[in-house]
């Protein structure tokens, strides 16, 4: 099984990126990136998943449908992932969705097999919690749209993560490959990667993946860079490591089997001690890059 897929590896028509539950030979978890040219257009079924449409760069319209009636999002979006949040839509099963962009750009697909269909809904960027995780080189940025606990799915959870240059995140190494109640839980997890460049040289980092033990035993060290994707059935995931000069990026796409929607980690044993240093020191001065607009009155 490949692990780590090089950008235009996982393209497939319009999308950049296309992976399906089949692709990835597991149950739940989904993500494509699409790329729509100046006024372009894209159709597609939701079928047995829940899906939200995330703007990466560009705004869109998100129109869907269903048996249950008709609805239209106008997505403002952003001009890249390192400039702001942005807002996003809810896309139920079942239903048939067209996204459009006036002005063009990319935007990520990042979808969950689910049971339950919820309303189509739009999420506000003013809505989105920015949290910052870490001290020191370990500080980094989580934008939580679409986080357990923030925003109602049935199964999804998502959310994009920015570290600045020469930092590490996903730190310390963590897993969720084990039903535990209360203490773990089961997740299939996609890690979608962008950069910042500089002056034109585009950036780059790493991304680690070892065994733990269970399901495939799982095992990456990847250079990553713009358009990259990593896949992580198991195994105690991280660091993530950006290389200085340059911010990363990576939108992480999970869901699971596990009746309760809930991000539980277990810690690598070797490695959990370092979160008990953080307590009392600063963030990475750098951050956040931005925060959530205000709400309007």
């Amino acid at each position: 099984m490949t692990y780590h897929l090089p950008a235009g590896k996982a393209a497939s028509g319009a999308c950049a990126v296309d992976v399906t539950p089949e692709k990835a030979g597991w149950s739940h978890s989904a993500l494509r990136v699409l790329q729509l040219p100046p006024g372009g257009s894209h159709t597609f079924d939701s079928g047995d998943s829940e899906w939200i449409v995330l703007p990466l760069s560009g705004g869109c319209t998100v129109a869907t449908a269903d048996d249950f009636g008709q609805d239209t999002f106008e997505l403002t979006g952003r001009a890249d992932v390192f400039s702001g949040v942005s807002d996003f839509a809810y896309v139920p099963r079942d239903a048939r969705t067209t996204v459009t962009s006036t002005g063009g750009g990319r935007f990520a697909l990042t979808g969950a097999r689910c049971t339950r269909r919820l309303p189509s809904r739009y999420g506000p960027a003013s809505s989105v919690p920015v949290e910052l995780r870490g001290t020191g080189s370990c500080s980094r940025q989580v934008n939580n749209f679409g986080a357990a606990g923030v925003f109602e799915c049935d199964r999804l959870i998502a959310v994009e993560v920015i570290t600045p240059g020469g930092n590490w995140s996903s730190f310390p190494p963590h897993k969720h490959d084990e039903h535990r109640p209360g203490e773990e839980s089961v997740l299939e997890e996609i890690y979608y990667f962008e950069f910042a460049d500089h002056e034109g040289t585009p950036g780059l980092g790493y991304q680690r993946v070892s065994p733990s033990g269970r399901g495939q035993g799982t095992d990456v060290l990847a250079e990553v860079r713009d358009g990259d994707v990593v896949l992580i059935p198991d195994g105690w995931h991280g660091p993530s490591m950006a290389v200085p000069g340059h911010h990363m990026y990576y939108l992480n796409v999970m869901a699971g089997p596990d009746a309760e929607r809930a991000w539980l980690i277990c810690d690598h044993p070797d490695h959990a001690w370092i979160r008990d240093t953080w307590a009392g020191r600063p963030v990475d001065p750098r951050l956040p890059l931005y925060t959530a607009p205000e709400r309007s009155a």
